[in-house]
This record gives C-alpha cells, structure tokens and sequence, in this order.
C-alpha cells in the first residue's frame, strides 16, 4: 500500500489534528489513525470503493461487549464485505491481531479480513459456504456484482 495520500491537518493546543472526510470531523491525529486515515484512501482512489460503503470506528457489541472495528466494507446489498484492522506502524500483526478481527468476523460474516499497520498489510479471503480461508495478495478492486 502507497503511503501518500494527502490529508488536511491542523494545529489546536500543540496537538495535531487531521480532518477525517468519511466522519466529516477533525480528529487527534496518532500514528494508528494515519493508518486509518490511508488505508480508507487507498480502498476510495485505488481500489474503487465508493466512500457510501466504507464505515470507520463504528461501534459493534461482541459477546455483551462494546467493541469498535477500525474500517468495514459494505458491498451493494449493505452486507459487510472486508473487514480492515488497522495498527499504529509500531504494533506488530500477530495473533492477537488476528485474534480480535476474527471475533468481529464472527459477528459481521465478511468476504475478507485485512490487517495492516501501514508497512504490512495481510489479506484474507474467506469462503463461508465452503467454510475454506486463503491468504491472497491484494484485496480485489470494486465491482458492482
């Protein structure tokens, strides 16, 4: 994933800010938001998603439990499609990464998982009929369909 897109930041009290254009609000800016903030970016510019499909940090309740997913993809019918857990560049994908994304998969039942920390970044493909998941390359870009 490129690094690079451009985001609108600001300055308040020291702290920088930058403007979140999918929560349409200014948002403390830390290395796991910038994360965020690219990725979602990179779904719109690359990949072809539209923002109407892309949700960020909304909230899910897991086991009675308020839990908040980092980016979802809808398809066209509003089903969850992919799945993105973001890390700050510091945190390593591990286990437990993937541990806290499969419990959101459990709950949202989505085509594919992703989790980065801006410098690597893993794709799932998951197969629920077939109940059979894939390490795949790239998420594939938007299609209608």
């Amino acid at each position: 994933m490129d690094n690079s897109f451009s985001l609108k930041t600001k300055v308040v009290n020291s702290k920088e800010y930058l403007f979140d254009e999918l929560r349409k609000k200014w948002i403390l800016s830390t290395p796991e938001e910038l994360v965020r903030q690219q990725f979602w970016k990179y779904l719109n510019l690359i990949k072809k998603y539209p923002k109407s499909l892309i949700a960020i940090e909304k909230k899910i309740v897991i086991n009675g439990l308020n839990k908040r997913f980092d980016l979802l993809v809808f398809d066209e019918l509003g089903k969850p499609h992919i799945i993105i857990e973001c890390k700050s560049p510091k945190v390593k994908i591990d286990q437990k990464t993937l541990d806290q994304v499969l419990s959101y998969q459990n709950k949202l039942a989505a085509n594919f998982i992703v989790l980065t920390n801006g410098l690597k970044t893993y794709c799932i493909e998951i197969n629920l009929e077939l109940k059979k998941v894939s390490y795949i390359k790239e998420i594939p870009e938007y299609s209608i369909g």
